[in-house]
């Protein structure tokens, strides 16, 4: 039995890509492709629907299927907690429906994501590097708002006070955003694809957690994953390591 499937943003690179990966899973069928300024409609038929847009018409495209009983996993950048959290009563009264937003589908992301959690808290300083591609219109990443969000709470939960900074004037951002108080830093360069370090410093030593997608095929295990498992999980779930019992 097979799981019918629409991809929307199918024209962009992360849709086309996932409209092969789908199309290559026995267990999958590839319904509807949609792209800017069609109608969504009913999907298609679809069960599942993949959403690879920009987030205006991410946040519209997934009300519109969860009114209709579709399940959504959502690879849009942009995707905030507090995005997420004004979209959970609408999902939990469409009573079953689950939306799965993943910051990143990388399987070495997610992880890397997640060392980053537990290393936090024996470090005092950490900056967070996150380094794509010149077409990527927003900044800082997906992946490095939330890793930074999980630092964070880490440091928070440990008692961690301010990362340690003299800087009193940065009238150009040098320093890079804050992000629950954690410096983030955007590189934009040709050649690149998706690459993220985590330094994490104390006296006398460094740790550096890094991991690098080098192709769009390297997210596509995770996106499976996702539209296999999204049913599992009524409501609105963040982040692919809750699918992955990580």
């Amino acid at each position: 039995m097979t799981t019918a499937v629409a991809v929307i943003g199918a024209a962009g690179r992360m849709g086309s890509t996932a409209c092969e990966a789908v199309e290559g899973a026995d267990d999958l069928e590839l319904v509807a492709r949609f792209d800017d300024g069609d109608e969504l409609g009913d999907l298609g038929g679809a069960e599942v629907a993949i959403d690879f847009t920009v987030l205006s018409a991410s946040e519209r495209n997934v009300r519109h299927c969860v009114g209709r009983g579709v399940h959504v996993v959502v690879g849009t950048s942009g995707w905030t907690d507090e995005k997420a959290a004004g979209l959970r009563a609408e999902v939990e009264a469409a009573g079953g429906v689950g939306v799965l937003i993943a910051p990143n589908f990388a399987i070495g992301a997610v992880l890397m994501m997640q060392f980053a959690k537990q290393a936090a808290r024996f470090y005092e300083s950490v900056e967070v590097v996150e380094l794509h591609h010149p077409r990527k219109v927003d900044a800082p990443s997906g992946t490095a708002t939330r890793t930074a969000e999980l630092i964070g709470a880490a440091r928070d939960d440990a008692g961690l006070g301010d990362v340690p900074d003299a800087t009193e004037q940065d009238p150009d951002g040098a320093r890079g955003a804050r992000v629950a108080g954690v410096p983030v830093h955007a590189v934009r360069l040709r050649g690149l694809v998706a690459h993220q370090e985590v330094l994490l410093g104390n006296e006398g030593e460094q740790l550096t957690i890094r991991h690098d997608s080098f192709d769009r095929v390297s997210f596509m295990p995770g996106v499976l994953t996702g539209v296999r498992e999204v049913a599992k999980h009524p409501g609105v779930t963040v982040g692919l390591e809750h699918v992955l019992g990580i």
